[in-house]
């Protein structure tokens, strides 16, 4: 009898990362409303009213531990220079925006050496079709040639609309 009460207390399987995530969310803001309760009593703090401050510290107690056991199955990353940007009293979204304004930048500078690449390959072309045409001509035969068995290879496979190629899994 015993060991079935146990099995149904128990749950059957952990909780999706999603729910594992909401539960603790739900926790957090119940422990910040607790913090703000028990701002309030210790400050218009009486005797009278310390039963009452223990009872607000005994459920913020275990609203911690509901939290903590909660957060085991919320596996998420964050960067330490997050971290540090709160504990230095900076706003996170602080740190996004920077994150982003230099990803901006270096995709801007990668994408002018690109350009550049394109421009000194034309150039090289250019060059080369005036001081050797018939060798050119045939590198262009070469080329396109190349191109089109590669198109024809990437339609014929597996191929997503984005161009990725369909992984089949061994059985």
């Amino acid at each position: 009898m015993e060991s079935e009460q146990q099995a149904q207390a128990a749950p059957t399987s952990s909780p999706s990362p999603a729910m594992a995530m909401e539960e603790t969310l739900a926790s957090v803001q119940r422990s910040l409303l607790l913090l703000h309760q028990l701002h309030c009593s210790v400050s218009s703090f009486t005797m009278p009213s310390q039963l009452l401050l223990l009872e607000r510290l005994n459920g913020l107690a275990s609203e911690l531990e509901v939290m903590h056991k909660a957060a085991e199955n919320c596996h998420i990353q964050i960067p330490l220079e997050v971290v540090s940007f709160i504990d230095e009293g900076r706003n996170p979204d602080e740190y996004t925006r920077n994150l982003l304004n230099s990803c901006v930048q270096r995709n801007q500078v990668s994408r002018g050496k690109v350009d550049d690449f394109k421009a000194l390959r034309k150039h090289l072309l250019e060059e080369a079709e005036d001081a050797f045409p018939d060798e050119i001509e045939a590198y262009r035969a070469i080329r396109n040639q190349s191109s089109l068995e590669a198109r024809r290879a990437l339609q014929s496979s597996d191929s997503l609309s984005n161009g990725n190629l369909k992984v089949k899994s061994e059985h």
